[in-house]
C-alpha cells in the first residue's frame, strides 16, 4: 500500500486516478480548490483517504496541506501535479494577468509542491514523481501558445528534475496526454476576452465558440488513470510518457520534423564554431 497526494481531481484525470488509486487499495491525499468537490471520493474510503482544499498558487495551502497529509497517512510515496486548465488565445490577444495565473497555476504551483513534498521522499531515499503536461508542449498548436509554453516549462523542470533526484532513490516522469473525454476543453477551459480579426484563420478555430472536440476525444480518462498507476508502480519508469493514440501520433510526426529540419539546416548550424 503506498500513499499518493494527487493535485486537481475535482474533474478530469486527477479525478478518474484518485478513484482508480483507492480502488486499488491505496491511501490518497485528494485535493481540489474546493474540498466539498472532493469529498464524495474520500467518503467510500474513509480509512484510505483524505479529502483537502488545496489551491496551488498558495504556498501557505501547500505547506499545510502536506503537513496534514504526512500527519494522518505519513511519508508521501507518489505526488501527481495534475490541477491545471487551458488558456487559449493568439499571443497578442492574451491577458497579462490570466498568463500569470496560468503559469502560477501549472509551473510555480507545481513546483511549490514539489518542494514541500521532496524533503520527506529524501529522506526516505525513495518516491514517484509524476507531472502531467501535454501533447500541446510539443505540437504548440495556434491559439494555444501560452498554455503550451506553460506546459513546456514544467516538461523543462520535470526533465532537470528527473537527473537531480535520479541518485537519491526518486523517479520523475512527464505523462503528456492527448484529448482525453474531461471537461479540460468544457468549463476548465479559458480564453482571451477579445479576439482580433487578423487571427481568425489561425488561433481562432480553437476558440470556445468555434471548437466542436468537446465530447469526442478519443481518450478514456479511466484507462489514463490505470496508465499513470502502471507508471508509478514500474521499476525502470520512463523519463516522458505520451498517453493516446493521438498523443503517440503527434509526437511522432513532431520528432520526424524537427529532424528534417535540422538535417536541412546542418551546415548553417556547423558554420558559428571557430
Amino acid at each position: 500500500m503506498s500513499t499518493w497526494f494527487i493535485t486537481g481531481c475535482s474533474t478530469g484525470l486527477g479525478r478518474s486516478l484518485a478513484e482508480a488509486v483507492l480502488a486499488r487499495g491505496h491511501r490518497a491525499v485528494v485535493t481540489a480548490r474546493d474540498a466539498s468537490r472532493v469529498e464524495d471520493i474520500a467518503a467510500g474510503h474513509p480509512d484510505t483517504a483524505l479529502a483537502l482544499s488545496l489551491d496551488v498558487t498558495s504556498p501557505e495551502q501547500v505547506t499545510e496541506a502536506v503537513r496534514r497529509a504526512e500527519e494522518r497517512f505519513g511519508g508521501i510515496d507518489v505526488v501527481v501535479n495534475n490541477a491545471g486548465y487551458g488558456y487559449r488565445a493568439a499571443v497578442e490577444e492574451g491577458v497579462d494577468a490570466d498568463v500569470e495565473k496560468l503559469f502560477a497555476t501549472h509551473v510555480f504551483g507545481a513546483t511549490s509542491v514539489l518542494k514541500a513534498v521532496l524533503p520527506g521522499m529524501r529522506e526516505r531515499r525513495s518516491g514517484t514523481v509524476l507531472n502531467v503536461s501535454s501533447i500541446g508542449a510539443h505540437v504548440c498548436p495556434p491559439g494555444s501558445g501560452y498554455y503550451a509554453a506553460a506546459k513546456a516549462a514544467l516538461e523543462a523542470v520535470s526533465r532537470s528534475l528527473r537527473t537531480e533526484l535520479a541518485p537519491l532513490g526518486i523517479s520523475v516522469t512527464i505523462v503528456a496526454p492527448g484529448g482525453f473525454r474531461t471537461d479540460f476543453a468544457g468549463r476548465s477551459l479559458t480564453q482571451s476576452p477579445e479576439p482580433i480579426a487578423d487571427y481568425a484563420d489561425t488561433a481562432g478555430p480553437r476558440r470556445i465558440e468555434n471548437d466542436t472536440a468537446h465530447g469526442t476525444q478519443p481518450g478514456d480518462p479511466a484507462k489514463a488513470a490505470e496508465a499513470m498507476i502502471a507508471l508509478a508502480e514500474a521499476e525502470n519508469p520512463p523519463s516522458a510518457v505520451f498517453l493516446g493514440s493521438d498523443a503517440l501520433s503527434a509526437i511522432e510526426g513532431v520528432l520526424e520534423q524537427r529532424r528534417s529540419e535540422v538535417n536541412v539546416w546542418r551546415e548553417l548550424s556547423t558554420s558559428t564554431d571557430f
